[in-house]
């Protein structure tokens, strides 16, 4: 058992993204089949210059839709209970968790919030607890295994002691209009600090693969130029907007 930190890796995204994009776009608006400009596109003879200022045209407007077509799967580890709480609460996507009932807990690792991991009293009850919480777990187990339940049916009885700190793992899709409204709230400093840090490299991924979407996803602030939460709720960071008179 030990303290450990998120990972994040791209497993995979939509090849030739933009592109598909903009097919898409276009054909919303051209007479013709889009399937017959396919190749001019993958060939570079429609230039990605050309692609990004049509879709960031388009977008403008509020068309978005399209850019469901193209998606990106990360896996993530290092990561808490808590955060895949928040996670899985954007149903525009697919999960796939490590399981608690297939996969023993006796060791389980864990996520420390920093506040905890700054403070030296609170640190050392912290880790004395996950020691409490795994030694239950294993007595608990070795308890219902003597009683006949064994394997999946002994962890899926033990796990219910699990704290929330409890490391997962989990492989997550989304499309990029999904990714995008994610990273809006996500990556906002009014977020829970373990989300924002995980959903900050995802967007660092995404941008690297696919900056003509992602160059201005993140926190909406930072985009508008101020905070559309408004003075109750927002961090500072920006004003708020004002109110029309």
């Amino acid at each position: 058992m030990s303290c450990v930190e998120p990972r994040v890796e791209l497993l995979a995204h939509t090849p030739e993204g933009l592109s598909l994009i903009y097919a898409a776009f276009r054909q919303c608006y051209h007479a013709g089949f889009v399937g017959d400009m396919w190749p001019k596109l993958c060939s570079g003879e429609i230039a990605r210059t050309e692609q990004a200022a049509f879709v960031a045209r388009i977008m403008e407007s509020g068309h978005a839709s399209p850019i469901e077509h193209v998606s990106f799967t990360f896996a993530l580890e290092g990561i808490s209970r808590a955060l895949s709480h928040q996670l899985v609460r954007h149903r525009i996507a697919s999960y796939s968790q490590q399981s608690q009932r297939y996969v023993d807990g006796s060791r389980f690792d864990y996520i420390m919030p920093p506040a905890i991991a700054g403070n030296a009293a609170a640190r050392e009850r912290f880790v004395a607890f996950m020691d409490e919480v795994g030694a239950a777990y294993r007595d608990l187990k070795a308890l219902l295994e003597a009683d006949g339940r064994t394997g999946a049916k002994a962890n899926e009885d033990a796990r219910f002691v699990l704290p929330q700190a409890a490391e997962t793992r989990i492989v997550v899709t989304m499309n990029c209009r999904a990714l995008l409204n994610f990273f809006a709230h996500r990556c906002c400093a009014r977020a829970q600090w373990e989300i924002r840090r995980v959903a900050d490299r995802m967007l660092a991924l995404c941008r690297e693969k696919l900056p003509e979407i992602f160059a201005v996803a993140g926190a909406p602030c930072e985009r508008l130029g101020y905070c559309p939460e408004g003075e109750k709720f927002g961090c500072g960071r920006f004003p708020a907007r004002k109110k029309d008179v």
